[in-house]
């Protein structure tokens, strides 16, 4: 199982890093999405993306993990609003391509589906540096509970 949530931190690590990135390549795609209502739409852009970097990259990091899970779910929360505005109000991209609604819907109940995913992967299993697992126990000790995690 730790294979697993470490490859998935690795995907979830990659995700937001390239989105990320993105709000900085594509900022005017970015800005076009805010809702009206907000202010300083390319100043949370910017400031957005460079939180979703530095939270994929603290995901990778043992003693920036749960912080890192943290500030990633809190940023998810906060730009939820930003799917809604897609869903509600769906207007043409930049390039005159439009979101269709299913996918803007779908989209929703996906952002739950992703948190649950980063809280997952902030979780860290392993090992300490002493050598014991969070129950203080030796790391190579395991009980049949521990292999359901």
């Amino acid at each position: 199982m730790q294979r697993l949530r470490s490859a998935s931190r690795a995907f979830v690590a990659l995700l937001f890093v390239s989105v990320g990135a993105l709000h900085f390549t594509h900022t005017g795609l970015f800005v076009h999405l805010m809702p009206p209502y907000l202010p300083l739409h390319r100043e949370a852009v910017l400031v957005s993306g460079f939180f979703e970097i530095a939270g994929g990259v603290g995901l990778l990091w043992r003693p920036t993990r749960r912080a890192a899970g943290l500030g990633l779910l809190l940023l998810l929360a906060s730009v939820y609003i930003v799917n809604i505005e897609m869903a509600l109000h769906p207007r043409p991209m930049p390039d005159g391509t439009i979101v269709p609604p299913w996918a803007a819907w779908a989209r929703l109940p996906l952002q739950f589906v992703l948190a649950a995913l980063v809280a997952w992967v902030a979780r860290d299993q392993g090992p300490t540096r002493d050598g014991k697992n969070r129950r203080n126990l030796p790391a190579s000790s395991s009980s049949p509970a521990d292999s359901s995690r």
